[in-house]
């Protein structure tokens, strides 16, 4: 697999604001992120006014009241700005246990605000159908595979794809008794191979 192949929320995101012709935007993500975000104007970390969006990643241990609420103080300016969603994952697998992911702040900031966030990843239909046109497929004829039963498999349902869960990662057994039935339940990524051969029409 090759780079090219890879679809991340950030290139989808910097996709829809070139789109919208948003430049100004206050980007909570990780400093690596914004390398993804080179062709716009990033604004200051202490700027509270004069964005075109507000654009929210995973930020970990660094998110705080004040970083929080100048999200927030952004986002009820006037003109008020859009708010992108670099996902809506409620939490990860981290090595020290389950962390919060994306979506907790976005939905923090979206009762705040009053503002309806734009999702330009898991488990947003339209990011799942950027997967299946990279790879030139149609969502019928893929399946997905994840750890996380309401981000990957209820997100790749709702695009029409099949989806399969993983027992790695963040599965945890109530996963499988709740209102969302996934394809196929498989231990690993390794099992694959054999139930791909065992259903495949």
């Amino acid at each position: 697999m090759s780079e090219s192949q890879i679809l991340a929320p950030p290139a989808a995101a910097c996709a829809w604001l070139q789109a919208e012709g948003i430049t100004d935007i206050a980007l909570f993500a990780p400093e690596a992120t914004a390398a993804d975000f080179a062709g716009m104007t990033l604004l200051p970390a202490d700027a509270e006014q004069g964005a075109g969006a507000v654009v929210v990643g995973d930020l970990a241990q660094r998110w705080n009241f004040q970083t929080l609420n100048r999200a927030f103080r952004l986002l009820v300016s006037r003109p008020a700005p859009r708010l992108l969603a670099l996902g809506m994952t409620r939490y990860w697998h981290a090595p020290a246990g389950l962390q919060l992911d994306t979506g907790p702040f976005v939905a923090a900031l979206q009762y705040a605000a009053g503002i309806e966030p734009v999702v330009l990843g898991k488990p947003a239909p339209a990011f799942f159908d950027a997967a299946v046109a990279a790879v030139g497929s149609s969502p019928g004829q893929t399946l997905m595979m994840g750890d996380d039963i309401r981000g990957d498999v209820a997100g790749a349902q709702r695009a029409g794809l099949k989806a399969a869960l993983v027992r790695t990662g963040k599965f945890r057994p109530t996963d499988l008794h709740g209102d969302i039935r996934p394809d196929a339940v498989l231990d690993s990524v390794g099992d694959l191979p054999a139930w791909w051969q065992k259903h495949e029409r």
